[in-house]
């Protein structure tokens, strides 16, 4: 990280009327200074005399000197990736991207201001301006009140600080620069590498263990929102004091960064990642005949006694589902659980009588088997494709029994899918997002282990 120390004169006022009469810039690397640049400039204005006689500039000595203008493109090249670093930062830092700006340069740098930097690490001095804290610091001013003077002075003074207090100038810096959040262990520029594309993020702590997992459309953004706002506070302090470097994969899509998501926090087990580590209650939907021979479906936790049509994460879900599939298929709420009244009672139009024996027990059976097949079918292999990480490539996922069991990121049809263990998760995140996938994108496979055969797709 560099740091670009920032003195100049002007015309007096401010950057909207006033003018840049002398600028300097002294590059610091954090250990020396490294570069020095300056210049007199035109400010195509008159200066008063009262500021001739503070700076020693005049008229007749920056009549011949380039305006700002022309030495614009210079002076963003200089600046350009440093911290802008300067006493009373404000002033200096605002006339630059004035003038800067009016010549088509956008200055957007992280800034420090020397002041209230040594009033927090130099407490107790009776002033903080440029000339008295020098004094107090032995530090010589060459030149007072000329650009260059000034900067390198400042220079001087920011150098000691960083001997003195770094963490005060770094802390600075991420205020500053809108990264206050920022865990303490966890560097600014680490932070501005995160990509602000969909992925799967491991947050590591300083021995490079894996402590979170998580998945993001905007991975840099998602970063962030684990250390601001009031949602759980402890959590996200005791997860900011480890933290301290972050990886992540692209994914391409939300649909792979979930599945993503659930293969690494099941494989790694993060200590943070408390959600998808607890048991769940697996929920299902199950199916029998009543006494007068009409099929039932019923809502309830799944056992290891018997088996259901299909599983879900909670009871509303699976009440969304089956509610669904009521309308679809025009079966009875009553029969299927949903409602303890007969449908007639509460005018549902959907039912065409079977909870008050008006409706044919085997039509009605016809319509509920349609939908159990329907259920069955899609327990089947399914091979999914979908856009991948870059234009010419392709992410590929094989379903069975709901669940994924083969991934990959391919460009052509010769690379291989990695095997997976299967996870009830996995068909969560399926039943999230199938309807979304065109025909094109969904092929069912009746045999996947023995002939590959491919069937159609209906939806």
């Amino acid at each position: 990280m560099e740091f670009a120390i920032v003195d100049i004169e002007t015309t007096g006022g401010n950057f909207r009327n006033g003018g840049i009469t002398e600028v300097a810039i002294v590059i610091h690397d954090g250990q020396q200074i490294v570069h020095e640049y300056q210049s007199l400039i035109n400010p195509q204005q008159n200066i008063p005399a009262y500021i001739t006689g503070l700076t020693g500039i005049d008229d007749a000595m920056v009549r011949e000197s380039p305006t700002f203008d022309e030495i614009a493109e210079e002076i963003y090249e200089l600046l350009e990736g440093k911290v802008f670093v300067a006493h009373q930062v404000n002033f200096d830092f605002g006339f630059i991207r004035e003038f800067l700006g009016r010549s088509g340069y956008e200055l957007k740098n992280p800034k420090l201001c020397t002041v209230r930097l040594s009033r927090k690490i130099f407490p107790g001095m009776r002033s903080y301006s440029l000339g008295r804290i020098c004094e107090q610091r032995n530090i010589p001013i060459l030149a007072r009140h000329r650009a260059m003077g000034d900067a390198k002075a400042t220079a001087i003074l920011f150098g000691q600080m960083l001997e003195e207090n770094p963490e005060v100038i770094y802390s600075g810096l991420k205020k500053n620069s809108g990264e206050s959040f920022l865990p303490p262990n966890f560097s600014s520029q680490r932070f501005r590498e995160i990509p602000e594309k969909c992925g799967v993020y491991y947050m590591l702590d300083q021995k490079g263990k894996v402590i979170y997992v998580g998945k993001a459309n905007n991975i840099r953004e998602r970063f962030r929102g684990h250390f601001t706002g009031q949602s759980h506070p402890s959590i996200k302090q005791e997860l900011k004091a480890e933290v301290a470097d972050l990886k992540w994969k692209l994914t391409g899509s939300e649909f792979m960064a979930l599945l993503l998501e659930t293969l690494e926090i099941k494989r790694i087990w993060p200590k943070y990642n408390a959600a998808l580590k607890s048991p769940r209650n697996i929920w299902g939907l199950f199916s029998y005949q009543d006494g007068r021979g009409f099929i039932r479906f019923q809502i309830a936790k799944v056992n290891k006694s018997l088996q259901p049509l299909e599983t879900f994460f909670s009871s509303e879900e699976a009440k969304a589902f089956l509610t669904d599939a009521i309308q679809t298929y025009e079966l009875c709420s009553k029969l299927c659980g949903i409602r303890k009244v007969n449908c007639e009672v509460v005018n549902d139009t959907i039912c065409q009588g079977a909870c008050a024996e008006k409706e044919d027990t085997l039509m009605y059976n016809q319509k509920a088997q349609v939908f159990i097949q329907k259920v069955k079918d899609s327990k089947g292999a399914i091979r999914l494709e979908l856009e991948g990480r870059t234009e010419d490539e392709r992410a590929v996922c094989v379903f069975e029994g709901g669940m994924l069991r083969e991934y990959g990121f391919i460009k052509d049809e010769s690379e291989k899918l990695e095997a997976v263990k299967p996870y009830p998760e996995t068909s969560y995140v399926l039943r999230q997002f199938l309807h979304q996938f065109s025909a094109q994108q969904i092929q069912v496979i009746s045999s996947r282990r023995n002939n590959q055969e491919v069937l159609s797709f209906e939806f």
